[in-house]
């Protein structure tokens, strides 16, 4: 019985492996595992992660890279490319921490700059609000979904809610 016990676990271990970088890390997403900060370029980014949903030239030359895993995904990934043309940073915007600075007053490309496309685009003409969704995992892992409310006439976030995410819904 030693023979395939010893084979299920080699096999699991392999399995296993695979999810993981080479640190032995979770690979948070299939791609990242090929880049490195200060040494990969936007060309290495592109041929790791394919083509970005929104490129931005920033004021301070710098450019970022857009990447939606929506709308059934549950993350956005921002990769900024230095001035030098390499890999500056990246990260996944879709976190309880951004939601929070989302704030009563922001426009909508403020927004947009910080959590990425949202996943469905709403207007609720009788209350004149114009609402954005964004699907995500909170801290239990549970599918969410994290709404802004726009003042339709000003295009300023009015508020922000979270609720359950109805294809989750048990």
């Amino acid at each position: 019985m030693q023979g395939p016990i010893r084979a299920i676990f080699a096999l699991a271990c392999a399995a296993l492996a695979a999810g993981c970088d080479q640190q032995g890390r979770p690979i948070q997403e299939f791609g990242l595992d090929k880049l490195a900060k200060g040494v990969s370029t936007e060309s290495d980014v592109r041929m790791a992660m394919g083509q970005p949903d929104t490129v931005r030239d920033e004021a301070d030359g710098r450019r970022s890279l857009e990447y939606p895993k929506g709308p059934e995904g549950h993350r956005t990934w921002v990769f900024i490319i230095g001035n030098d043309g390499r890999l500056e940073a990246y990260s996944q915007v879709l976190t309880e921490q951004n939601f929070g600075n989302v704030k009563v007053g922001m426009s909508k490309d403020a927004v947009r700059r910080l959590l990425g496309r949202p996943r469905t685009t709403v207007q609720f003409r009788l209350k004149n609000e114009e609402v954005w969704d964004w699907r995500y995992r909170d801290p239990a892992n549970i599918p969410r979904l994290f709404n802004v409310h726009f003042d339709i006439d000003s295009g300023n976030v009015v508020r922000t809610s979270a609720s359950d995410d109805p294809q989750h819904a048990s």
